[in-house]
């Protein structure tokens, strides 16, 4: 079966199973392999991509939902706040390991974009369920405010 995906504002046809999550169209159909898989059950953040601009995570989602949908991964992700974000994840050297940073500035871009001066919950609340297995916790919550200053 074909599906057809709006990504990164172009719009492309993909074989496969209406059950297909979006993590693998987007991966192994679209070649856009910035999106990671962490667990396969969307409870890391890893996979973490925009739909109609909110965070979702793509291992869970699956393509024949995404019917309309506009769909941002991290290759496409431009807006104001997605700049700030990466240039403070640049500036407090967040990454250390890199692999889960996709989904962290996906979710941080989706949080500032709709909310620019955002508290510690605020922050908590955004970010939760997105692991980092090198414990970058501080540096992350650092650069969200880091970043939400610049927007300010």
């Amino acid at each position: 079966m074909s599906v057809t995906l709006n990504v990164n504002g172009t719009k492309y046809t993909v074989d496969a199973e209406p059950d297909t999550p979006l993590l693998w169209a987007v991966r192994d159909h679209l070649e856009l392999t910035g999106t990671k898989f962490g667990c396969g059950i969307g409870q890391c953040g890893a996979c973490t991509v925009h739909v109609n601009g909110v965070p979702v995570r793509s291992c869970s989602t699956p393509i024949a939902a995404l019917d309309g949908a506009k769909i941002t991964t991290i290759e496409g992700v431009e807006s104001k706040a997605s700049k700030v974000v990466q240039e403070a994840w640049e500036e407090l050297q967040v990454p250390q390991c890199g692999y889960c940073q996709s989904g962290q500035i996906m979710a941080a871009t989706a949080l500032l974009e709709s909310n620019p001066n955002p508290t510690d919950e605020d922050i908590d609340t955004a970010m939760q369920g997105n692991v980092c297995r090198c414990a970058t916790y501080v540096r992350i919550r650092s650069a969200i405010k880091s970043a939400a200053k610049e927007l300010g």
